[in-house]
């Protein structure tokens, strides 16, 4: 069975309730339900962290190397700074999909350009919590395609 870790970044854990206009009215709670179902569906399991601690979500990715086949993660404002993920998702033999509830092409200048994209698959934005499930879906996609071509 295909294993995915969901990895949040810093304040998802106030999603619902932080401005709704930007990130949506869903919950933390409510999206990795929505995710693990979409998972299952798709013959995978999902695993979700969530940290506000730079250090935690480092030692989640390390981790995953142990017993996860690829990483979905929203590094929320971490992705446009920080070094230090980028480069433990560069260090490790994993696939990750980065995603974004906002389009953050259409915010501020700073929230533009992103640190980890370049050690990535893809990045998804925009979609809300429909941002997940895309990604969600294609590392799916990518592990099945990655399996029979092995």
């Amino acid at each position: 069975m295909i294993k995915i870790l969901l990895i949040h970044g810093p304040n998802l854990n106030l999603l619902g309730t932080r401005s709704p206009e930007i990130y949506g009215t869903s919950g933390l709670d409510e999206i990795n339900a929505r995710m693990k179902s979409i998972a299952e569906a798709g013959g995978a399991e999902l695993r979700t962290f969530q940290s506000n601690s730079e250090g935690a979500l480092i030692d989640a990715i390390h981790e995953a190397a142990g017993w996860a086949d690829g990483i979905v993660i929203n590094p929320g404002a971490y992705a446009h700074y920080s070094l230090a993920i980028r480069d433990a998702l560069a260090s490790i033999k994993l696939p990750a999909i980065e995603v974004h509830l906002s389009n953050i092409y259409a915010r501020e200048e700073f929230r533009r350009h992103s640190v980890i994209s370049p050690v990535v698959a893809g990045c998804i934005s925009g979609l809300g919590w429909r941002s997940y499930a895309c990604g969600i879906q294609a590392m799916i996609g990518m592990l099945q395609d990655r399996s029979k071509n092995a």
